[in-house]
């Protein structure tokens, strides 16, 4: 008998001892609430930021480009020829090389920062 006695008094503090679920949570009735929720259910504010962020850094490319880079492609040029006129037979192509010069230098960044944040270990 005092074995079964000690089984039962660890059965009860095996019952007192595993933990309580959760009370289910209940969802806000309000709108600030409601928003508060979805803002941290879909992590829409970290969203954002890296949309503004991304918008700021292709702005910020673009006028390396425009400022820095084609410049320099202008001397390669023909004198009197701006590149934003250089033509393949009909087709005008300077806006486009530009266009592409942007957005290889703007892939080329965001695959340094996804680089970087990987060996920093950052999600």
């Amino acid at each position: 008998m005092p074995d079964e006695a000690i089984l039962e008094e660890l059965r009860k503090i095996r019952m007192l001892l595993e933990p309580k679920p959760s009370p289910p949570k209940i969802p806000p009735k309000n709108f600030m609430g409601q928003f508060r929720d979805f803002l941290s259910q879909y992590k829409v504010m970290g969203m954002a930021v890296a949309f503004i962020l991304g918008l700021y850094l292709g702005t910020l490319v673009q006028a390396m480009v425009s400022d820095l880079l084609m410049p320099i492609i202008q001397y390669a040029t023909p004198p009197g020829v701006v590149w934003q006129d250089v033509s393949f037979g009909p087709f005008l192509v300077g806006q486009f090389l530009g266009a592409l010069i942007t957005f290889l230098l703007v892939v080329v960044v965001i695959f340094v920062i996804v680089k970087v944040s990987e060996k920093a270990k950052v999600k």
